[in-house]
């Protein structure tokens, strides 16, 4: 490809979007894999999602990664989903390049990724506690439950939320919701945190018999240090603790990999982008 011919154009959208690492990721994808692209990241109003969308489509835009509060437009926005968009209720993943606008959501297979190939972890068989019952929790819910965990317990706030959802996935598993007050006493091999209490620095009210010295901690959150609720959990003997941010280059990944048919080398792109963390936060 010769350097005057012109990069095909990605983007991430969102409000607020400032925060978003998905071009720092998709330009080291790029260029481990000699991709001639361009990827930005555009704030879009509030009441203005369908419009973006469209005028970048117009502009010749060949993808874009979807984030908060527009995943569920996206969903509805799409003529095409994938069976994960379908059943998530929500696209982080749209598509051009076939001519017509198609939806997908990779969060859930990123997060798999990241647990198995990653961190090693074996999902089959265990016990599974996932804290909250928002999108980001919906969006994991498939992909978990195809891993054949011996079961996924939702524990939300509002116990009815997490008792709706996890009726919703039953077809695939053995799974339940329930209030954080009604929790068993007992170990999971993973409690998984989909909410966002660790960016207000808050720990969700989870039982601490539910953390046991063989349980894995995962945050779905990152941040530069361990997280409040990765904290909690060490504090109370797990054996692990993860963030998220695995999670967001692995997803991202999928993007890519669905955009370009190509799949990027994940690990040296989280190294980089963990380093870089810490060096902004010593700054």
């Amino acid at each position: 490809m010769t350097g005057s011919e012109k990069a095909e154009r990605y983007a991430v959208m969102g409000n607020p979007i400032a925060h978003s690492k998905s071009p720092l990721i998709h330009s080291l994808f790029a260029q481990q894999t000699g991709q001639h692209m361009q990827y930005d990241a555009i704030l879009v109003d509030m009441d203005g999602f369908e419009q973006a969308v469209a005028e970048f489509r117009q502009a010749g835009g060949h993808g874009l990664n979807i984030t908060v509060p527009f995943k569920q437009q996206a969903w509805a926005l799409a003529s095409q989903r994938s069976p994960r968009a379908e059943l998530a209720g929500a696209v982080n993943t749209l598509d051009f390049s076939a001519g017509n606008c198609y939806g997908d959501n990779t969060d859930g297979i990123g997060l798999v990724r990241d647990l198995q190939d990653n961190h090693q972890l074996t999902l089959q068989g265990q016990d599974i506690l996932v804290l909250g019952a928002g999108g980001a929790v919906r969006g994991v819910l498939a992909p978990l439950l195809e891993q054949q965990p011996r079961r996924i317990i939702i524990g939300n706030r509002t116990a009815t939320k997490a008792v709706e959802l996890a009726a919703l996935f039953a077809h695939l598993g053995n799974i339940e919701g329930m209030g954080l007050d009604a929790l068993p006493q007992q170990p999971f091999d993973l409690i998984i945190n989909g909410t966002a209490a660790s960016l207000h620095g808050e720990v969700v009210p989870v039982p601490e018999a539910c953390v046991g010295d063989s349980s894995c901690a995962y945050d779905m959150m990152y941040a530069a240090q361990a997280t409040t609720f990765m904290t909690w959990a060490q504090d109370l003997g797990a054996a692990k603790c993860f963030d998220g941010l695995g999670m967001l280059v692995e997803q991202a990944a999928e993007s890519f990999y669905i955009w370009r048919k190509l799949r990027p080398q994940t690990a040296a792109v989280i190294a980089a982008l963990r380093t870089r963390m810490r060096d902004d936060a010593h700054q």
